[in-house]
């Protein structure tokens, strides 16, 4: 179905793909505008968003402005009546956001106003939210403090990151289509946002994944799973990074940080309240493996320390 208005998608990662996927094959897109190629790999290889590679597989003229913000003219000259954006990257300024009559409408990776800002999906799962979500929420110079369009939302369970991201990337794609359909038909009734309620997260670092053993079992699992499969949790092991990718809490008691004991059950290591089972690490500039393998490679036993 051909949209009537004219629709501009802004994003730029793998996880906004899906929603200019659906947008393209509901109603068209009439540019895209992601982010400029940057250099790759050990041979820093300039290499598009993956945005901007699907758009053009798809025949989606693309512009990948430095900073949009210095393109108002060239934004202005599209003609477009909306703009949406997922994770594009790039704060849009009072002029770009005066380019569209329709108004700009963001997919926000979370159930606002809790965790905005960079790092919403890794905040939910590390703050132990049994739910989250994707908000459509029209844009304002603000960070993610628009009126609220609609909301698609999805259990967390014990998921990892990169699994919650990939269902949200979906239902950021079945978000999209509704909102479009909701704003041609001028049904835009926006739910302000509670700021009482509202919680602020930043880009997390791989700092912030380091692991604290005088925290809960819960806490610690939770951390894990929110850094897989970036930029991942870990500890110290003799003065060495030790990558932790996957634990669970077990019932036991140990010194915080000591190995409990370490079998083909994995890795037990005490720690605030418990213990957790690691089962799958990486070892420092080496590859991912289970934890019992990295006990049959002899590397870690009983009574070392972690911290």
């Amino acid at each position: 179905m051909r949209c009537t208005m004219k629709i501009v998608f802004a994003g730029s990662p793998e996880y906004a793909v899906p929603a200019l996927e659906a947008l393209v094959k509901e109603y068209g897109v009439a540019a895209v505008i992601t982010q400029p190629d940057k250099p790759f790999g050990r041979k820093k290889t300039l290499t598009p968003t993956p945005v901007k590679s699907r758009a053009e597989a798809l025949g989606v003229p693309v512009y990948d402005f430095n900073k949009v913000r210095e393109h108002v003219e060239d934004v202005m000259s599209l003609g477009a009546d909306i703009m949406i954006t997922c994770a594009y990257g790039q704060l849009l300024s009072k002029e770009i956001l005066n380019c569209f009559p329709k108004g700009v409408w963001n997919l926000h990776a979370s159930l606002l106003p809790k965790f905005r800002g960079a790092s919403p999906i890794q905040s939910a799962i590390s703050a132990g939210e049994t739910h989250t979500g994707v908000t459509v929420m029209k844009t304002e110079l603000t960070l993610d403090t628009g009126g609220i369009l609609l909301v698609k939302r999805c259990e967390i369970g014990d998921m990892t990151c990169g699994e919650l991201s990939k269902k949200l990337s979906y239902l950021s794609a079945e978000a999209a289509v509704e909102a479009v359909a909701l704003i041609k038909s001028g049904q835009t009734q926006l739910l302000v946002q509670d700021e009482a309620k509202a919680t602020l997260c930043k880009k997390v670092s791989k700092a912030d994944g380091k692991i604290d053993f005088a925290a809960s079992p819960e806490h610690i699992c939770r951390l894990i799973r929110a850094f897989n499969p970036e930029p991942l949790a870990y500890c110290m092991q003799g003065g060495n990074v030790l990558n932790i990718l996957k634990a669970q809490p077990f019932e036991a008691q140990g010194e915080k940080g000591a190995v409990i004991c370490a079998d083909k059950r994995g890795i037990l290591v005490g720690c605030g309240g418990g213990a957790i089972l690691v089962k799958e690490l990486q070892p420092a500039g080496g590859k991912r493996m289970s934890a019992a393998d990295y006990v049959n490679g002899r590397k870690i036993k009983a009574g070392d320390i972690l911290d």
